[in-house]
Order: structure tokens, then sequence, then C-alpha cells
């Protein structure tokens, strides 16, 4: 399914008949297991990647806090996203691979629950924290930094089933 594809057969659901802000009535929607991948990764000099990878870094590992981090935004993405719905997230898992050709760091989210309404914009919330997380301890040794590329890679369950990106 293209994306064009999709916008032509789903209304904008978080507007009302006045086109007024609205949080969607997930209250019919059937209790189904839901899963939801997401990826971004962040550009930074070689030095600051040898910094991080070997564990040289001044402040730590600057990893460890990143995925807890990811992991605490994933569970606030309500707070953060005015008509998201408060989930009861049952998997919260935040990997960062290591691109050491290209000085990246990739990171990767994977959100989990049973419930009425997907989890998409947790997994995106995850990656887009744990990398600002990962700026935020390293942009002293190289402020240049850049986030890239975050997107939602699966998501599965509900009524729309699977769906993956190209």
């Amino acid at each position: 399914m293209t994306d064009s594809t999709v916008t032509d057969q789903v209304a904008l659901s978080h507007l009302n008949q006045q086109g007024e802000a609205n949080m969607v009535d997930v209250t019919e929607k059937a209790m189904t297991s839901r899963t939801a991948t997401a990826q971004g990764f962040i550009k930074m000099n070689r030095a600051t990647f040898d910094l991080i990878t070997t564990g040289k870094h001044k402040k730590g590992d600057v990893f460890a806090v990143a995925r807890i981090a990811g992991i605490q935004a994933a569970k606030k993405c309500s707070d953060l996203i005015p008509l998201c719905h408060p989930l009861m997230l049952s998997k919260v898992q935040v990997d960062f691979t290591l691109d050491n050709e290209n000085s990246h760091v990739i990171v990767t989210s994977l959100c989990r629950l049973t419930g009425q309404t997907g989890v998409e914009m947790e997994a995106l919330t995850a990656v887009s924290v744990a990398c600002l997380t990962l700026f935020d301890m390293c942009k002293a040794a190289d402020p240049a930094m850049e986030i890239h590329g975050i997107k939602v890679l699966t998501k599965a369950g509900g009524k729309s089933g699977q769906w993956h990106a190209n």
C-alpha cells in the first residue's frame, strides 16, 4: 500500500465534522495485540563516535541513558502529543546499532500492547527522544551532529493488520 492509497482510503480521524481537533473515540474498537517499530539515526564526527563506542565519554554510558530516556518517552507519549491516547504499554525496547563506516548510531524501538489503538506514535517518540538524548550528552564534543530518518518501520494488529515500510 502506498502513501497516497492510505490517504485516499482513510479520513483524517483527529478532526470532527466541524474541522476541530478531536480525540478519536476508540471505545468500540476491539482489544488486539498491537506492535510498532520505528527507527532513526544520529550522525556524528568520528572522534565523538569513537568516544561513545569505546566508553571513554566523560558522561559515562550514553547508550544506557538514551535507552532509559527512550523508554520513558514512549510511556509519556500522550503527555507530549495532544491527541494521543494514554496507553498501557506492555513492552518498550530501544536498541542501538553502530554504523562504524559512517559514524552513525542507528536507534530502533519496539512498542507493544494489547489495546484499542496503535503504538506507532510511542515507537516514534522513543526513537526521537533517544536520539535527542544522545545529542544532548554529546553536544559539547560535537555540536554539528544531525538526527535523520525517523520513521515507522512496521506496525501490526488492529483492523489494518500488518504494515511494513518499503
